[in-house]
């Protein structure tokens, strides 16, 4: 006869070996499921400052405001295996001095039982849009996408980017800021 200890540790092994089995099951349910969703991306303004960078030495750099509509329906992505989405808002451009930057303007956490449609007007850009130099006066190729993290509750972490992106050309010169 088997002590209780042993049948207890046969019990707990056969247990976790079925919770194994049963997430590998639920990762593969919804691990090939194209997550992908239009986006409609607009940019009502754009304003350029060249400013004082206190983070490095005493130079200036540019400074980009930006103001945007997101339209976008992410009720496809959910299944019962998404836990939430982390949702950005990138600019990717390229300058002399670097071939790709990209930079995070803006977030959300979308959460399960949240609104997953994107309906967002006016928005402001949610981090400061720095270039490292003078790369954004003048550049005329300043693409903005929509992409999302797919946190589930097996499986991998898929990276998924919108199919709507627009690209715009920032200003030739600097706006003039007063000071009193």
């Amino acid at each position: 006869m088997n002590s209780i200890l042993s049948r207890a540790n046969s019990l707990f092994a056969f247990s976790l070996s079925v919770m194994a089995a049963l997430t590998l099951g639920c990762f593969i349910t919804t691990a090939f499921k194209d997550r992908s969703a239009p986006v409609r991306l607009h940019v009502s303004r754009i304003l350029l400052k060249n400013v004082e960078d206190f983070t490095g030495p005493r130079e200036r750099s540019d400074l980009g405001f930006i103001t945007f509509h997101i339209t976008a329906d992410l009720e496809n992505t959910f299944d019962w295996n998404v836990k939430q989405l982390f949702v950005y808002l990138s600019a990717e451009y390229s300058t002399k001095n670097n071939a790709v930057n990209q930079v995070v303007l803006w977030d959300k956490i979308v959460l399960r039982g949240d609104n997953p449609k994107l309906l967002l007007k006016d928005m402001k850009t949610k981090y400061f849009f720095f270039d490292d130099g003078n790369g954004l006066k003048g550049n005329r190729n300043v693409t903005l996408t929509l992409s999302w993290n797919v946190v589930p509750n097996a499986g991998i972490l898929p990276l998924v980017t919108g199919t709507g992106r627009v690209s715009v050309p920032f200003p030739d010169a600097y706006e003039i800021t007063k000071s009193y």
